[in-house]
């Protein structure tokens, strides 16, 4: 009996390690302190989407600086189809323009 009782806590003191160690991978105790500070958690989420909203202006300005250098050099090819896709476009806005008035 007392072989099979020291086997068991030996047994559980090694699964309470290995739990404690997968609490502290989780990082469980640092997230348990910020649902429990509002103002951290305001605050951390505030930088977040300001930092996340920064990254979407500053790719989409380059995706366009991109796109812009693109057409640039197409229209410098004068290429027949682009030609004509941007005259149809140029007679579409004066169409709607003298449409309007």
């Amino acid at each position: 009996m007392q072989e099979i009782t020291s086997e068991l806590v030996k047994s559980l003191q090694e699964k309470i390690e290995r739990l404690s160690l997968n609490m502290e991978k989780m990082k469980l105790a640092e997230y348990v302190d910020l649902m429990n500070n509002p103002a951290r958690l305001l605050f951390l989420n505030f930088i977040a989407g300001v930092v996340r909203g920064l990254g979407v202006a500053v790719g989409f300005t380059l995706l366009g600086a991109l796109v812009l250098v693109i057409l640039q050099r197409l229209v410098v090819l004068n290429l027949p189809l682009v030609s004509d896709f941007i005259a149809a476009i140029v007679r579409l806005v004066q169409i709607q323009l003298h449409g309007s008035i």
